[in-house]
């Protein structure tokens, strides 16, 4: 779908590559534009004391770009960098904006130069206000900072750890939409624009639904360990056989019948300890010691089978080695195979969203470091001696 689309990614880490890897894998050229050294991603595991000859992690959110390596702190690294741009339809960074402005890279200077590019700016913090130009991965900017991780820590608990990148791509998905947007905006009106994201408006439109009570009423309910569930119909359960399962129900009284027809407790349906949600509440310990006792006495695929019967919402909750290998993941386009540089393949996460009957799956191995920048240096008119030369100076790598 994005055929002809031109990128410039000049960003490390993960929530702006990870804009940069959806919009590749729907068919745009993405130059990633590296700094001497590579991406710090790149070492990733041996970051954390591993060696591995293989990293998924960077492969992820790099599938099917080109890479190059440019010192922009050199003038000749920096004239390489703007030739780019002036081909590009999308300039993508997260470089923070203090150093855009010094090497004369920000929004301003970039849209002067190029009126039609879309120039997407991806932060911590944002653009404005006193922390704009602090550093702010996801697990600071995205989990902390926003309020979540008190949000998800359980009540009177130590705050719980946000997994790898999950900001990031939560980001990542917000800054392709913005982006395409304000693509189809240029091509109404021929001028380019800059799309600010951040990792902390992203977290506000995660918890969107908890921070508008936040903002009407002035609180929200905290996470409570699941005999204090408020709602004790929404819970987990343990099966006979040792699966836990997710059991949600819908708003008004009409599920709970249902839900002690398919458990074989229907002769607690009509007792006025729960027959509303207020009762249910104010008495949910005795109630979820009875679900409990009724899930523990049969096993997943009984309990699977009655709960569907009554058209329950509900879902086994898998471990991450049961999830990427679940059938519905898999019809779901939730698994694509990656190429790899060895001519095999390795499956990975699909990007979000499918479009049936398009070709949009990975269109290449992620880059080594520098691959690719002699031959997009030619594309931009630089001959050998001139490329030769900006490699002894280090200005290209």
């Amino acid at each position: 779908m994005l055929e002809g689309i031109k990128i410039v990614e000049y960003a490390t880490y993960i929530a702006a590559p990870g804009a940069g890897g959806i919009m590749a894998d729907w068919g745009a050229d993405v130059i990633k534009v590296e700094p001497p050294g590579g991406d710090p991603i790149r070492m990733f595991f041996a970051s954390v004391g591993v060696e591995s000859a293989i990293n998924p992690v960077f492969d992820m959110d790099n599938r099917g770009k080109r890479a190059i390596v440019l010192d922009t702190a050199q003038e000749g690294g920096r004239e390489a960098l703007l030739k780019l741009v002036d081909r590009a339809d999308i300039f993508l960074t997260n470089v923070r904006p203090g150093g855009l402005k010094r090497a004369g890279l920000d929004h301003d200077a970039l849209l002067e130069r190029c009126p039609r590019l879309v120039y997407a700016s991806v932060s911590g913090y944002g653009l404005e206000g006193p922390d704009a130009d602090r550093p702010g991965m996801d697990s600071a900017a995205f989990w902390a900072r926003s309020g979540l991780a008190a949000m998800f820590s359980p009540k009177g608990g130590d705050p719980i750890a946000l997994r790898t990148a999950f900001g990031d791509h939560v980001a990542s998905m917000a800054i392709v939409a913005g982006v395409l947007a304000a693509l189809h905006e240029r091509n109404a009106t021929g001028k380019g624009r800059l799309v600010e994201a951040s990792l902390l408006r992203a977290a506000h439109y995660a918890g969107a639904s908890d921070f508008a009570l936040q903002h009407a009423i002035g609180r929200v309910s905290s996470n409570k360990p699941r005999m204090e569930a408020p709602q004790p119909l929404i819970n987990c359960f343990k099966t006979s056989d040792g699966h836990w399962i997710s059991l949600l129900t819908r708003q008004g009284e009409k599920d709970w019948p249902k839900l002690a027809r398919a458990l074989n407790i229907a002769e607690f349906a009509d007792d006025a300890r729960f027959s509303s949600a207020k009762a249910r509440r104010e008495n949910r310990e005795t109630l979820i010691n009875l679900l409990d006792d009724a899930f523990a006495a049969r096993p997943l695929t009984e309990i699977a089978a009655a709960l569907d019967s009554e058209a329950m919402i509900w879902s086994p909750i898998l471990t991450p080695r049961e999830a990427v290998a679940d059938p519905q993941a898999l019809a779901a386009g939730c698994v694509v195979q990656t190429p790899m540089h060895d001519g095999g393949v390795m499956n990975a996460p699909a990007s979000p969203i499918r479009f049936p009957g398009a070709d949009d799956g990975p269109k290449g191995t992620s880059p080594r470091v520098g691959e690719h920048t002699r031959a997009v240096l030619a594309e931009l008119g630089y001959g050998t001696a001139e490329i030769d030369a900006l490699f002894t100076s280090g200005a290209a790598g």
